[in-house]
């Protein structure tokens, strides 16, 4: 049995930055491990609240059209479909197919993007405009996961869509963990909250249970597989800030994969492209920036974004986890055995932290380049997760490099929104489903959650 750890809590009030991080105490309910089944512990684990300290943005006309075109697309099972082209082996060669005519069914992966963008836009399963939207795209997800086998990484049977191919064969599992993390303690009723957690407890469980030596993932190939890497690593951090207890373990392997790929001297000459300066998000027919590993098509962007995020998300899930450790050191009842599992926990703590600095510095020197910001060349869904994934790390990092950025990426994607209010993707990602929904994730960053000031229990 996957059994989770839980740590001994008591109320802290510890400050990251500006930020007040304050960790609940004592919460006597029975914890569950990856099965489902009860562990022994009757201790929660200490949770972070993910609400803002700073109020968001309105939502800009750019923003509402995009979520209006999104919500259309939407399938009467709840489902979203890739909006825009088919990729199927059942289609002959597995090759793209376009046309108007062609079928779209919906698949998790692009349920999930959309989900997300509703999230981020207010909406939860209790209440805003997209509520009733929400619950069918969750109820079409959670069924898919609940089907699913125990013990594989997939969460769906469909296989070959665009986004599997494109940016890793589990990419599915990644967001599915991702989405289900977030919404974590709103849903409407008990029913529905015991639903979530046990379709959210064996997701994640497949990812542990699944999860290499390496950090990586046996299969999951794709043309630049390090951006579904780093969709896990963010899923796994949102789990934790929720309350999850994901083993140390899984954590500790997904940052030493990607503090493996953190190389200083790609950092600061990216390959020159012709074009005009400053951040440009119109399509171009020209090549991208130079290769940097397998699995990011040799396209600096893709890598230095997911890796420069997965070390943020984990260094965000790491401050209940400190906490938790420091809390045991100076516990005068702790034996050695649970105070050494305290110290190699802080250990991991300070390496996430050094990571995130490394990761820092290569994003701040590329951030002005054009060649880098333009990616493969065009737009393609791997450039719009790409910049939801800088903007959500400066995002949590805060101060006038945020601030600039936020500026520059939202002028840029508002220029290029088309008139229905979608997003089109020119090679690889072309769904409109996928450009859309990370296009808005990228324009409403400043709501992505982060462990803020207050907190209150959860109870499952």
């Amino acid at each position: 049995m996957l059994t989770r750890k839980v740590w001994p809590s008591v109320l802290v009030v510890v400050f990251v930055g500006s930020v007040a991080v304050v960790v609940q105490g004592k919460d006597a309910i029975p914890q569950t491990d990856s099965t489902g089944k009860k562990s022994e512990t009757s201790e929660k684990p200490a949770q972070s609240d993910s609400r803002k300290t700073v109020k968001p943005k309105e939502l800009s006309d750019g923003v509402k059209r995009g979520l209006a075109y999104l919500v259309g697309q939407q399938h009467e099972n709840g489902g979203f479909g890739q909006g825009g082209g088919w990729r199927s082996q059942s289609e002959g060669s597995g090759n793209r197919v376009e046309g108007k005519d062609v079928k779209d069914p919906p698949d998790v992966g692009n349920t999930c993007m959309a989900a997300l963008a509703l999230i981020r836009a207010g909406n939860t399963p209790k209440e805003g405009t997209y509520s009733k939207q929400l619950i069918k795209a969750i109820d079409f997800v959670e069924t898919y996961v609940e089907s699913s086998d125990k013990d594989s990484l997939y969460v769906t049977p469909i296989r070959d869509t665009q986004l599997q191919s494109k940016i890793g064969r589990y990419v599915d599992t990644f967001l599915t963990a991702l989405v289900l993390s977030e919404l974590k303690g709103q849903m409407s009723d008990k029913k529905s909250e015991d639903r979530l957690f046990a379709a959210l407890n064996k997701t994640i469980g497949k990812i542990e249970s699944n999860q290499q030596v390496d950090g990586t993932f046996a299969g999951n190939a794709g043309w630049a597989s390090v951006l579904s890497q780093g969709l896990c690593s963010k899923a796994l951090s949102r789990a934790s800030q929720k309350g999850i207890a994901v083993k140390s373990e899984t954590i500790k392997r997904d940052l030493e994969q990607t503090v493996a790929q953190l190389d200083p001297s790609k950092a600061a000459s990216p390959t020159a492209v012709a074009g005009s300066p400053g951040l440009s998000l119109v399509a171009r027919s020209s090549g991208g920036a130079g290769g940097v590993g397998k699995s990011d098509a040799g396209v600096q962007l893709y890598s230095l974004s997911a890796n420069g995020s997965r070390v943020q998300d984990t260094v965000n899930g790491n401050i209940i986890r400190k906490k938790n450790a420091e809390v045991v050191l100076n516990s005068p009842t702790a034996d050695d055995k649970t105070k050494d599992v305290a110290r190699s926990e802080l250990k991991d703590v300070a390496a996430a932290e050094v990571a995130n600095g490394e990761a820092g510095k290569q994003l701040a020197a590329n951030l002005e380049s054009p060649a880098f910001l333009r990616g493969f060349g065009n737009n393609g869904g791997e450039e719009f997760l790409s910049f939801m994934n800088i903007s959500e790390t400066l995002r949590a990092q805060g101060g006038d490099a945020w601030e600039k950025w936020d500026r520059q990426v939202c002028d840029s994607i508002t220029r290029i929104q088309n008139e229905d209010g979608s997003w089109s993707g020119h090679h690889c990602i072309t769904g409109r489903t996928f450009c859309t929904a990370s296009a808005l994730l990228t324009m409403m960053a400043d709501r992505a959650p982060v462990p803020v000031a207050e907190t209150k229990p959860q109870n499952k």
